[in-house]
């Protein structure tokens, strides 16, 4: 098969999730990874192996996700493949995906195993290690390790604000730090990096996006605690808003409502409050 394969597999993949043919996407997939391996095309059994490692976790089918990880993961060592960027790529896919169903002690293993890797081969400054740091801080916090999880979210930003074209990721690694803050009982230190991630995401040309909106419900939270009850409905309303413009009225937007209608209460604005926890209700 040639580059140009590939990029017929993505495409008909993109397709199928435009569509939302969803039913198709596994058999799709496994039938490339099939016509890959009888070929003997590793490039493209590799990169096929990865997206569908990606699929079976996001629809929660995480032991097909750890059997094609481990498959591919062997197949690439007997390539001696082992200390390639490609085999660390393989190694976070298959790191998340046991986050993501619980195995803490699997994906940790991986996760260092990826970064022994990146540190043999790539600068210290390099974009990747941010992403690979901000995943194990998500399972240090997991794990209750706060501080850990700090610590290596503080890499991230390290090294994305030196980077151009960033800003939005710098924003979004200030939220998620701020909100670990929060669990280390250091609210000052929150409050500060949510008005600096609020700005950068202000400020960014192509306007606001999903993760806006927990900067503002983290600020509405750090002036929760302050007892500047006025200004936490207000950003709580702003969060909402956000929410609901990006993904309509859901969850998310019921649990916001929540804590919009538990303010209202400690304003003793009794109209808000009973909007705000209809809303909850029908949304949570």
């Amino acid at each position: 098969m040639s580059s140009k394969n590939i990029n017929e597999i993505f495409r008909q993949l993109d397709e199928y999730f435009a569509q939302g043919k969803l039913d198709r996407v596994e058999p799709f997939l496994c039938g490339c990874l099939e016509e890959a391996k009888e070929s003997r095309d590793y490039g493209i059994y590799i990169s096929v192996a990865n997206e569908l490692i990606g699929y079976y976790r996001s629809v929660s089918m995480y032991a097909k996700a750890f059997t094609v990880s481990e498959d591919v993961l062997m197949l690439m060592e007997e390539l001696n493949l082992q200390e390639t960027e490609h085999f660390a790529t393989t190694l976070l896919n298959a790191a998340t995906a046991y986050r993501a169903a619980g195995k803490w002690q699997e994906a940790y293993e991986y996760y260092a195993r990826a970064l022994q890797i990146y540190e043999n081969i790539l600068s210290p400054e390099d974009y990747r290690f941010a992403g690979l740091y901000n995943n194990m801080s998500i399972l240090m916090e997991q794990l209750g390790e706060n501080e850990k999880a700090a610590g290596l979210l503080q890499k991230a930003i390290d090294i994305v604000e030196k980077l151009p074209d960033c800003s939005m990721e710098l924003a979004t690694s200030k939220t998620n730090l701020a909100l670990i803050y929060f669990k280390l009982k250091d609210d000052s230190g929150a409050q500060k990096l949510l008005e600096e991630a609020i700005s950068l995401f202000e400020k960014a040309e192509n306007g606001t996006d999903a993760h806006y909106s927990a900067a503002l419900s983290g600020m509405g939270e750090a002036y929760f605690r302050m007892g500047r009850l006025e200004k936490s409905l207000e950003y709580y309303e702003k969060a909402a808003a956000e929410v609901k413009k990006h993904f309509g009225e859901n969850q998310s937007y019921g649990l916001l409502c929540g804590n919009c209608a538990a303010v209202c209460a400690r304003l003793g604005e009794k109209d808000k409050q009973a909007y705000y926890e209809e809303k909850s209700r029908l949304f949570c």
